[in-house]
């Protein structure tokens, strides 16, 4: 798993190439969220799942958060949302501990409401160096 940067890798371009102008628009603004939030996260493009995870290393348990692509809008989805404080129950889903927020707009990425959870996840998540 690569450093992520902000910058557009080739697979990160091809991967967007298949998708909705919608779905690349909002993909796009959540990177960029997240990578300014968590700058040492790595990115990962997983084709089949149609998603982009960004994480401290490649296991699960040091996943901040995934953006899912659909056709007009995207999920941005946390791994442990059942634990994250979400008092304006932005999350759904009804998975054992991962939840999601489905984004349809620019307006919602540039809410405050999100950026707490994207926070919470992010100090929520353990780094690979630290103990358990």
């Amino acid at each position: 798993m690569a450093k992520a940067k902000n910058l557009i890798s080739i697979e990160l371009e091809d991967f967007l190439s298949t998708q909705s102008s919608e779905a690349q628009g909002l993909t796009l603004e959540l990177r960029d969220l997240v990578l300014s939030m968590a700058p040492e996260a790595s990115e990962q493009i997983d084709l089949p799942a149609h998603l982009l995870a960004y994480g401290y290393a490649k296991t699960y348990k040091h996943l901040i958060c995934v953006i899912i692509l659909y056709k007009d809008y995207v999920n941005l989805g946390f791994p442990r949302g059942v634990d994250l404080p979400d008092p304006n129950r932005l999350l759904q889903g009804t998975g054992k501990k991962a939840r999601h927020v489905k984004v349809k707009s620019k307006e919602q990425i540039t809410s405050l409401n999100l950026r707490a959870l994207v926070q919470a996840s992010i100090d929520a998540t353990p780094h690979p160096e630290e103990a358990d």
